[in-house]
C-alpha cells in the first residue's frame, strides 16, 4: 500500500515539532522520539482528529507549564522541570495511542474509539491546565479526600478556580473534537470525562502517590485511562 504525500508530510511535521521540542528544551531527546513516534500512530489511527487533539493537548499543557514559572519554582518537589521525559509523555499520550492501535485493527469501532481519544486527552489536559494554573489563581486549597485545608502543590490538593480551569482545558478539547467529527451530541460527555479524569487523579494523587504506591506519572496514565473508560460507558449509556 503506498503512503500517501500528506502522510510524508505529517510525519515530517511531527519531527520537526519534535526536533524544536528538543531544542527548545521542553522534552529531552528521548522524550521528543518517543512522541514523534505517539503522534505518528495516534495519526494513522485518528486522523487528522487525533492529531489535532494531541496538538491542543501539548500546546496547551507547554503554555500552562511555563506559565509564571518562576513563582512555581518555589512550590515544585526537588528535580522537577519544564522539560519532559518519555515517562511523561506517555503517561499523557500512552492511553490515546494505544486506542489509535485499535482503530486500526478494529475500523468498525473507529468513532466510539476516537472518542475514548478525546475523553483520554480531554483528562490529561484538565489535569496539566488545573495542577499548573490553579497553584497560581487558586483561593482556598483543599484535600480531595478530607476536605480540609492544605498548602498548594501538594498531591491531591484542589481548588475551587484550578478545577474549573480544568473544566475549560476539558472543554477546549470536546470543542476541537466536535470541529473534526461533528458529533456535538458528545460535548458533555467528553467534559465530564475530562473532569472526571481529572478529579480521579487528584484522588491517587491524595492517597496513593502520597504513600508511593503510584508514581505521577502512573496516576496520569490511568486517570487518562479512567476517562477513556467514563467516555464509552457515557456513549453506551447515551
Amino acid at each position: 500500500m503506498l503512503i500517501q504525500p500528506a502522510a510524508f508530510a505529517v510525519i515530517a511535521l511531527l519531527i520537526a515539532g519534535g526536533y524544536f521540542s528538543f531544542y527548545t528544551k521542553k522534552l529531552t531527546g528521548a522524550a521528543a522520539i518517543t512522541g514523534v513516534i505517539c503522534g505518528t500512530i495516534i495519526y494513522t489511527g485518528a486522523g487528522y482528529a487525533g492529531l489535532a487533539l494531541m496538538a491542543a493537548f501539548f500546546l496547551s499543557g507547554t503554555f500552562a507549564t511555563v506559565w509564571g514559572r518562576n513563582m512555581k519554582q518555589q512550590l515544585d518537589k526537588p528535580g522537577d522541570s519544564v522539560q519532559r521525559k518519555p515517562g511523561q509523555v506517555l503517561a499523557n499520550a500512552g492511553v490515546a495511542t494505544v486506542l489509535s492501535l485499535l482503530v486500526m485493527i478494529f475500523p468498525e469501532h473507529r468513532i466510539v474509539l476516537l472518542a475514548m481519544v478525546a475523553g483520554s486527552f480531554a483528562s490529561a489536559t484538565a489535569d496539566t491546565l488545573s495542577s499548573e494554573l490553579g497553584v497560581l489563581y487558586g483561593k482556598r486549597f483543599y484535600n480531595c479526600l478530607s476536605w480540609k485545608n492544605e498548602n498548594k502543590g501538594l498531591d491531591g490538593v484542589i481548588s475551587l478556580e484550578g478545577t474549573l480551569i480544568g473544566v475549560a482545558g476539558a472543554g477546549l478539547i470536546s470543542f476541537i473534537y466536535i470541529l473534526f467529527t461533528g458529533k456535538d451530541s458528545h460535548l458533555f460527555i467528553l467534559i465530564f470525562a475530562g473532569f472526571a479524569g481529572n478529579l480521579s487523579d487528584s484522588v491517587m494523587g491524595a492517597s496513593l502517590e502520597r504513600r508511593n504506591f503510584l508514581s505521577n506519572d502512573r496516576v496520569n496514565f490511568l486517570s487518562t485511562l479512567f476517562a477513556a473508560g467514563i467516555t464509552l460507558l457515557l456513549i453506551s449509556v447515551f
